[in-house]
């Protein structure tokens, strides 16, 4: 995949396992830990699936140092689940999400999905913003998912 760049930001495919995307993964699971309980907590080790399984990318600041990351998981054919988005706090309002989730929806075309499904908290009424900003609609919850009072479930069909 080719690399995405903006003025301040790059964002490209990158290995999950490396230090620095270590480190945003550990800040991500510390912060949702301080909102919900850790049965409500679904942390996907990234490391875990195949490389076919996932589309992962980092953007980076001009000057090399990683401010986010974010996944989708690569279901039933068709199908993506976004997963373990995090932008750093200093970096929110910034555009970065929003030109994180632009490339990982694209990335997501072109891997054949037609939809994306994803599952956020009620605590993070910034993130169901974002979401909503980029069409995203509640829904109900999906595989493997059940109900949960303290989830927020949404999709998107791309190319609509």
């Amino acid at each position: 995949m080719p690399t995405h760049c903006t003025p301040l930001f790059t964002i490209r495919p990158e290995a999950v396992d490396q230090p620095d995307i270590l480190t945003l993964l550990e800040k991500l699971d510390a912060y949702q830990s301080t909102l919900y309980p850790p049965e409500c907590c679904h942390f996907t080790d990234l490391r875990t699936l195949a490389a076919d399984e996932l589309i992962f990318l980092v953007i980076r600041h001009r000057d090399g140092h990683a401010v986010g990351c974010g996944a989708i998981v690569l279901r039933q054919p068709g199908e993506g689940e976004m997963k373990r988005i995090y932008v750093e706090p200093t970096y929110r309002g910034s555009g970065a999400a929003d030109q994180l989730l632009r490339q990982l929806e694209k990335q997501a075309s072109l891997a054949g999905c037609q939809v994306i499904r994803l599952e956020t908290g009620i605590h993070q009424p910034q993130a169901i913003r974002l979401y909503q900003r980029h069409g995203y609609h509640l829904r109900g919850p999906f595989f493997p998912y059940g109900d949960d009072p303290l989830s927020v479930y949404m999709e998107k069909k791309l190319g609509t």
